[in-house]
């Protein structure tokens, strides 16, 4: 029997997830003419069942899925269980394999902007995202971060991630000032640090480097004040694009992935959604 060919992104809502555009492009360079890769509507109520259909080579997971998708899989790497959440899943010798890479694919993005040793670190949010976010600010050497939230009764899985990982974890509220230098990574969905672009700039305290998660639109309220600052920008489109590059290697089995030609159909299909009129 051959192997399976098919992948797919499983989500709610998933219709408008960039995800297809990369892999498919991936396929296209690496001549995987067999493969596909689909958007597939998906909540925690369907996705045992769609775990049990052998017939996929792969899939990619995002939220609500990534913890959901934990106790369901028959093997998870070590990662995956320290930040609490795997985004991938790899069908292999009739198991289901779970991976994180988020963590990669944020250490990678950070790294082709020149980001790779901060001296702290601010994160706001503390979502799947914000955890990963620790583990990559982890395997920067940092020993320790400010997370800052809304309800820090909510942060327990946060909290709880940061133990496994050995970090030290300070919460604040949401919107305080930023420490002078740290890395601020925004993990909190588009809109909701607008207000947050003018305090963070702050030419007394200001971020070294700013991540911000979102990549439509882009460039966010808060990207625009740190690039006109002269701060080093990374968009969630970077993110996106390095981890989806592990997921090509992890499902295909082909290394490296083609990062370029990825990256390229990426920009483009973000070009055409801008171009379209406004609903």
């Amino acid at each position: 029997m051959p192997a399976p060919c098919r992948a797919a992104v499983l989500g709610s809502p998933i219709a408008h997830s960039l995800s297809p555009v990369l892999h498919r492009a991936a396929y296209a360079a690496l001549g995987l003419d067999d493969w596909t890769y689909a958007a597939v509507e998906c909540d925690e109520a369907g996705l045992p069942a769609l775990l049990l259909d052998r017939q996929w080579a792969g899939l990619s997971l995002t939220m609500p899925l990534k913890r959901a998708v934990l106790p369901l899989l028959d093997r998870t790497e070590p990662l995956a269980v320290e930040v609490g959440g795997a985004n991938t899943v790899v069908f292999a010798d009739g198991q289901r394999h779970g991976y994180n890479t988020d963590v990669p694919g944020m250490v990678a993005a950070l790294a082709e902007a020149g980001v790779t040793a901060p001296p702290g670190a601010t994160i706001l949010g503390a979502g799947a995202t914000a955890c990963a976010a620790l583990a990559a600010l982890r395997a920067a050497g940092l020993p320790a971060a400010v997370v800052q939230v809304r309800d820090p009764t909510r942060a327990g899985d946060l909290l709880a991630a940061a133990r496994r990982l050995g970090l030290a974890v300070e919460l604040r509220p949401f919107g305080s000032q930023v420490r002078d230098g740290d890395l601020l990574i925004s993990t909190v969905p588009a809109g909701a640090a607008d207000f947050f672009a003018e305090r963070a700039i702050d030419p007394r305290a200001r971020p070294g480097a700013v991540l911000d998660v979102v990549y439509d639109p882009w460039p966010t309220p808060l990207a625009s004040a740190a690039a006109h600052s002269g701060i080093v920008v990374v968009s969630g489109f970077d993110l996106l694009l390095h981890q989806a590059a592990r997921q090509v290697e992890l499902m295909t089995g082909r290394q490296p992935a083609p990062l370029e030609p990825m990256r390229a159909a990426g920009h483009s299909e973000l070009a055409r959604r801008a171009a379209l009129p406004a609903h």
